[in-house]
């Protein structure tokens, strides 16, 4: 395939990922982004704890979905170790774990998952010794269940290797730039052979203002939605694979960190309020850790961030294709789960030849009219 100049809106995880592919198949590309520079933590997918959960996540996803994450949790292998800054990757499982009094709670979410889930991928059920053996430092839980293969990805250091990577396979940036105008083969007045539109929520003030309409089904349908995760210190305490804790009301996650690092969070809240994180919260998430890791309790506070995920109604993502244009958005909660996949299908789409030919159908294929 002839070498050609692409245009990347945006520079959050799908930008980075699709400057670094299409500058190592050797085509010159341009990526516009209203941060600073590519340490500046504005886009979504630094705000995440880098859970890839396919089962997990069926909860709030389809079978195509857990088939992209699948996908992703292999290429994720591929890409990390291509990569020259190193990014600590693990595929070691998880665990699902539950209080004595959230028995219903769990059975509730492995009967969706037992209905939904590919063939022969199933939680596996585990003794108070066999959790012992697998996380010593997990107490105080009646109900324990293995996920495995499921695995997790240090998101800050991803976000900083795969910049520096497209960087070095001659990936141009323009930070402090937010695109104005954006059309096939055009950003802001200047000519492109593609164009690719990856900008989550930064997509929704230009079409509103352009008066688009819902724009073949993106806005003024795409919305935020709340995420918050706090970064603790913990000391000598040995976490191995990311927990969730099955409650009622939410799903709590501990995720395990380099340098004694254990990060917490929540699903999600239905709410584009970006202020700091509220006591209540803060007070809900930390009480739901320590309930799991009583070590926790003498863990310290760094900090806590909060953000905004693209989300569309159906919750799931949205990938369209047209001549020179190609527009990804709405990934809501399943970003780092599913983006090399999905980067891979769109790449696919929009007549980008690959050495990595693609064998499974992609989400969702809506050609723009």
């Amino acid at each position: 395939m002839r070498s050609m100049h692409v245009g990347i809106a945006g520079a959050g995880l799908l930008g980075r990922l699709l400057a670094w592919k299409l500058s190592s198949l050797g085509h010159r590309v341009t990526v516009f982004d209203p941060a600073p520079d590519a340490q500046a933590r504005g886009a979504a997918g630094w705000t995440a704890a880098g859970m890839l959960s396919p089962l997990a996540e069926l909860e709030c996803a389809d079978a195509q979905v857990a088939t992209l994450g699948l996908r992703s949790l292999d290429l994720w292998a591929r890409i990390v170790a291509q990569l020259s800054q190193p990014v600590d990757f693990h595929r070691e499982g998880s665990l699902l774990l539950a209080h004595g009094g959230d028995l219903g709670s769990a059975q509730r979410l492995l009967a969706l998952i037992a209905a939904r889930a590919p063939q022969g991928a199933m939680p596996e059920r585990l003794t108070s010794a066999q959790l012992g053996s697998l996380e010593p430092a997990v107490h105080g839980v009646a109900h324990a269940w293995l996920l495995s293969g499921e695995g997790q990805i240090h998101t800050v250091q991803a976000m900083l290797a795969l910049a520096q990577g497209a960087t070095d396979v001659g990936t141009r940036w323009r930070w402090s730039h937010t695109v104005h105008e954006l059309a096939p083969g055009r950003i802001d007045g200047e000519r492109f052979d593609h164009v690719f539109d990856v900008r989550g929520l930064g997509a929704r003030p230009e079409q509103v203002e352009r008066g688009s309409g819902d724009d073949q089904g993106f806005t003024p349908q795409l919305r935020g939605v709340r995420g918050e995760i706090l970064w603790l210190h913990a000391a000598g305490v040995d976490l191995r694979r990311p927990l969730r804790l099955l409650h009622p009301r939410s799903r709590v996650y501990l995720v395990p960190r380099p340098g004694d690092i254990v990060v917490v969070g929540a699903s999600e809240i239905e709410s584009e309020d970006r202020s700091p994180i509220s006591v209540r919260t803060l007070l809900g998430l930390l009480s739901a850790a320590h309930s799991v890791v009583p070590e926790l309790a003498e863990a310290r506070l760094l900090h806590a961030e909060t953000n905004l995920r693209p989300a569309l109604p159906d919750n799931l993502p949205r990938l369209q294709v047209s001549s020179g244009f190609t527009r990804i958005n709405g990934l809501f909660r399943h970003g780092w789960l599913i983006a090399p996949a999905l980067v891979e299908d769109a790449l696919r789409q929009s007549g980008f030849e690959d050495a990595e030919r693609v064998t499974s159908r992609s989400l969702v294929e809506e050609p723009m009219p």
